[in-house]
């Protein structure tokens, strides 16, 4: 996870912070990663049918092409 820069241990899987996330405001960008949708500043095409997302303070995340055609419908790319 990371908090303004800063990084913290997690002792839950992502799938149990999922399920308790909004799933309104939260997106699985891939097996290992949960992305806050307020974060995301840029997306843009990225390998393949994936996508690369910039978030505030320069983080860039990899959306799986497993997730792409989920992430967008839900942002209706």
């Amino acid at each position: 996870m990371h908090f303004r820069g800063q990084r913290a241990l997690v002792q839950r899987s992502l799938a149990l912070l999922e399920e308790r996330l909004d799933p309104a405001m939260f997106f699985r960008a891939s097996r290992g990663v949960l992305v806050n949708l307020r974060q995301v500043r840029n997306v843009e095409a990225g390998v393949g049918d994936g996508y690369t997302l910039h978030l505030e303070g320069g983080t860039q995340v990899e959306v799986s092409r497993r997730q792409a055609r989920e992430f967008r419908e839900r942002l209706a790319l």
